[in-house]
């Protein structure tokens, strides 16, 4: 991973350099660091963590010891634990990027499709409300997902959903006693849909077993390109 990290450093617009405050000097790993850093000439950040358990004095040396090695787009003393500091980062990348080119249209926020984004909230919460009752081995296809109006006249996605599970025994576990644990896995996925689309989300979803599906190239290339 840190050499992937080191590798790519020449090709990025801006570097995060994140040491410790409890260091007193530039560490033989921070160093190594530190060259890559010089070697790249890259715009970096530098984020020094762990404030809360370090002395003010000895914050501004380490800070003094830092600055005279390179020349920092911004130093950034920060608490990871507290979390206060974020908004000053963001900031901070802001400022030192340039402005590219418009991609997308205003409002968009994803490349994926609609019918991706459903598959993938819909298994989202199955796996997080099933928790280890049921192993990975679930996948979901969308077979119905079509626009249409409300009896009030208003815009909405009426999605219909296949939960895919290796077992029979999976299958009533997914499903719940009396349909409980479908029901609730549908009303976290419209919930979570509405706020995606911007629109009312009506959901129906069923389980069934397809055993062995991990061996069907084509569903697991599918989830290998979305995750």
């Amino acid at each position: 991973m840190i050499q992937t990290a080191f590798e790519t450093s020449k090709d990025v617009d801006l570097i995060l350099f994140a040491i410790e405050a409890t260091s007193k000097e530039i560490g033989r790993g921070d160093s190594l660091i530190l060259q890559k850093i010089k070697e790249a000439n890259k715009k970096t950040i530098l984020l020094i963590n762990k404030i809360d358990l370090v002395k003010k004095e000895e914050l501004l040396k380490l800070i003094e010891i830092y600055r005279k090695e390179y020349d920092f787009e911004a130093i950034i003393p920060i608490s990871a634990k507290a979390g206060k500091e974020n908004e000053q980062i963001i900031k901070a990348i802001e400022n030192a990027l340039e402005e590219g080119p418009k991609y997308y249209d205003d409002g968009t926020y994803t490349d994926q499709t609609i019918r991706i984004i459903t598959e993938e909230t819909i298994r989202e919460k199955a796996l997080k409300l099933l928790d280890d009752e049921v192993p990975h081995g679930i996948y979901v296809e969308v077979q119905k997902l079509k626009k249409g109006k409300t009896r009030e006249n208003k815009p909405i996605f009426n999605i219909e959903a296949v939960i895919y599970c290796e077992r029979d025994s999976h299958k009533g576990i997914i499903i719940g006693k009396g349909g409980s644990k479908l029901k609730q896995i549908g009303i976290y996925a419209r919930e979570d849909l509405e706020k995606i689309l911007g629109e009312k989300v009506n959901i129906q979803t069923w389980v069934k077993v397809r055993k062995d599906w991990q061996d069907e190239e084509t569903i697991v290339k599918k989830y290998k390109i979305n995750n």
